[in-house]
């Protein structure tokens, strides 16, 4: 469902550009609102959350998907943990619509899809895995890699039950919009994928801001 937002963006508390390929990690405290923005359209996101108090509990995509009995997420969808906690809600969104089933990309899943020449490709878990080298005071480790959100990302079911990955639904200067029910650690992925058209091959930057 698309809302807007009465955020302005002079009341932030932290604002960055995420660069195109570029990783981020952030401990968004209870109560903070986080803002993605698409600055180009037809960028892939790809989010990862954790309780920030206790990194053992994690977004769930099963969870999540359950509890709101719908595959997509938009204005008004919990996200929630593993143990069917609310992590985060989504307050805002211009977008419409953002997968939660689709997954990451990863060195692997480049060479299943597209070719053994396409493993040396720069993907998602890649990201995440510099990321986590970069800050170990947070304690994460490859094993916390899990269910992600793809924001702004296209991928429609087919009558069979099957994913697609169609061109993006987003445009420049979409955002969506998270308010955080408990303390959480944001892991993003500015997606890098030059093989499919979740980026119309071409990866863009994002910003994130962030209002207390």
């Amino acid at each position: 469902m698309i809302k807007t937002s009465p955020r302005r963006t002079q009341d932030t508390l932290y604002r960055r550009q995420i660069n195109a390929g570029d990783y981020w990690l952030y401990r968004l405290e209870a109560g903070q609102t986080l803002r993605i923005t698409d600055s180009e359209g037809n960028q892939a996101v790809d989010t990862l959350f954790f309780n920030a108090d206790d990194t053992a509990e994690r977004y769930s995509m099963t969870d999540t998907v359950r509890g709101q009995n719908n595959l997509f997420l938009t204005t008004g969808s919990v996200l929630r943990s593993g143990e069917d906690r609310p992590m985060l809600k989504i307050v805002a969104d211009t977008c419409g619509r953002h997968d939660t089933v689709g997954g990451a990309c990863a060195t692997e899943s480049n060479t299943v899809r597209y070719s053994l020449e396409k493993r040396h490709m720069h993907a998602c878990r890649d990201s995440w895995m510099l990321a986590l080298a970069e800050h170990p005071e947070f304690g994460l480790t490859k094993r916390d890699l899990g269910h992600n959100i793809n924001f702004f990302m296209n991928v429609p079911v087919t009558a069979e039950g099957g994913l697609t990955f169609a061109d993006g639904i987003s445009a420049p200067g979409k955002y969506v919009e998270l308010e955080a029910a408990m303390n959480v650690l944001v892991l993003i992925s500015n997606c890098p994928q030059l093989n499919n058209p979740c980026n119309g091959y071409n990866p863009t930057p994002i910003e994130v801001a962030v209002w207390s």
